[in-house]
């Protein structure tokens, strides 16, 4: 039963990272269609991530009132409706509205199954099924493509996505009773989550580290993508299309990363696999930084892909060990929602910095959140070492 259950997890974080990456995949074609500014797409992406923010910090209420598999199944059937809704919009304010579900469901679901991985399966499940996220991430816009260039229009790739989803909601109806099952009387006693309010969560020792430190990694993960090729065909002058190429390779590195970790982190720890991590990522901004050719710079962003990999998962998954098995699921919420932050503000702070000052700050803006980071995560280790 715990093995069927961990497949359906697995399917699920496929799942999770297909909508992901839509919306910029189809944007070329949307906000033609609907004759509307290019901008507009920040707009979807804001309230999406407010709906994500909101749930995530709303997961552990959710949770403890219906229980995972239950609050997983709403969730997954938001995000999919939302999904069929964007394919029959028929203009920029529909997109808005429909992204009010997708937003809610998304972090609802993102909380409660890496909260649920992190007490019930070793490390490597969760390496591993953030390594899957990124497989779904990638199919994502590789679908739309598909549809687009076959003479499909743009509704046809959420479509598509959508009944992928609604699959998903049929596995996870039939899987209900497996999210009880195979546990043990003393420890679902251990297992059952404390009732913390917002306030009470933040004063939990290592609490306001741990949740800067998410907010850091994902600044970091989500800058990196997205101002990569910018900065490479600004200062380093390379190629536009050179410059896609070698920034999808920062991606490639989080995945085949994660993948390649799974293997290892069981034997490291999760602490040793975050400061692994944080090394790798911090020689890679290093690499960016110093004047050594275009080819160190390629280096760089897999250096950086690749840092990444272990940090996001082994921080998720030691989060009951640093807080205890009940208080997990609510500081689970909270690092959601900080990382979700992390990765709407920061970005395109930095932006403005490249606009008005110069993108040549790429590299240093990405050190200090790696700095950061670390400093941080060394805080929460110290907070857990001396309540041992």
């Amino acid at each position: 039963m715990t093995s069927i259950l961990l497949v359906i997890i697995y399917v699920a974080f496929i799942s999770l990272g297909l909508p992901d990456a839509l919306l910029g995949s189809a944007w070329p074609a949307i906000y033609k269609e609907f004759g509307v500014s290019i901008s507009y797409a920040g707009i979807i992406s804001m309230i999406i991530a407010g709906g994500t923010i909101i749930s995530s910090l709303l997961s552990d209420k959710m949770i403890r009132r219906f229980g995972t598999g239950t609050v997983t199944l709403i969730s997954v059937a938001m995000t999919a409706i939302a999904l069929f809704g964007f394919s029959f919009s028929s203009s920029f304010w529909h997109l808005c509205l429909w992204g009010i579900p997708y937003g809610l469901g998304a972090g609802s679901v993102d909380a409660a199954l890496n909260n649920f991985v992190a007490l019930h399966y070793k490390s490597r499940h969760m390496s591993w099924l953030h390594c899957f996220w990124g497989v779904g991430a990638t199919a994502g816009p590789y679908v739309m493509g598909l549809c687009l260039t076959n003479g499909l229009q743009w509704n046809s790739g959420y479509t598509v996505i959508g009944i992928v989803q609604s699959v998903l909601v049929i596995l996870l109806i039939a899987s209900l009773p497996l999210w009880k099952n195979g546990k043990k009387p003393e420890e679902m006693q251990v297992h059952e989550p404390k009732a913390l309010s917002l306030t009470d969560t933040i004063k939990l020792p290592g609490a306001k580290a741990i949740l800067v430190a998410f907010f850091c990694y994902c600044a970091l993960e989500s800058t990196t993508g997205l101002w990569a090729s910018s900065y490479m065909v600004l200062h380093k002058g390379i190629g536009t299309q050179t410059a896609a190429k070698w920034a999808s390779l920062f991606y490639l590195g989080i995945t085949i990363g994660r993948f390649v970790c799974g293997f290892i982190t069981d034997r490291l720890g999760d602490r040793n696999m975050v400061r692994l991590g944080q090394a790798i990522a911090g020689i890679g901004t290093l690499l960016l930084l110093l004047p050594l050719g275009t080819s160190m710079t390629l280096v760089g962003l897999i250096l950086i892909g690749l840092g990444c990999a272990p940090i996001y998962p082994s921080l998720l998954h030691e989060t009951p060990d640093n807080f205890g098995a009940d208080k997990s699921q609510a500081i689970m919420g909270m690092q959601m929602a900080c990382a979700y932050v992390g990765s709407t503000l920061i970005p395109p702070l930095f932006g403005l910095i490249a606009q008005h000052i110069t993108i040549r700050l790429y590299p240093i803006y990405l050190i200090i959140f790696v700095v950061l980071m670390f400093l941080m995560v060394e805080r929460m280790n110290k907070v857990h070492d001396k309540n041992l």
